[in-house]
């Protein structure tokens, strides 16, 4: 599988926690799934975490990459596709990952009911 995290994803599979469902936690850690977390959620996180919203490991952001996460970038094709979404959702980061995962051919984890609205490919956090 190819596989997008959200954020509260990618905290949750990175915290060992049990909010995770056991088939969603077994396709990440499986060895043969690609999984990618966007530049677009390490900067949201970024920003939760600057203001007190969220309180993130000192270093958490160092150990995506030996963990086995690959890095999204966000490109021109994938904020072109961003501007033709529907505003099912508000969110921009959240819409950004819509627009990934529609332009790369990745399922989008996530626990957020708007974004199955979008009609990609959702494996259920």
């Amino acid at each position: 599988m190819r596989l997008l995290l959200d954020a509260h994803v990618l905290l949750w599979a990175t915290d060992l926690s049990d909010r995770l469902r056991p088939e969603t936690r077994d396709a990440i850690a499986d060895p043969e799934s690609e999984v990618f977390v966007s530049i677009a959620t390490i900067w949201e996180l970024s920003i939760k975490s600057n203001i007190g919203k969220l309180r993130l490991p000192p270093e958490f952001f160092d150990y995506l990459e030996p963990d086995g996460f690959q890095l999204l970038p966000v490109s021109l094709d994938h904020v072109r596709h961003f501007e033709t979404l529907p505003l099912h959702h508000r969110d921009p980061f959240d819409r950004i990952l819509v627009a990934q995962s529609a332009c790369d051919g990745l399922t989008l984890v996530t626990r957020d009911p708007k974004i199955c609205l979008y009609g990609i490919d959702i494996l259920q956090a």
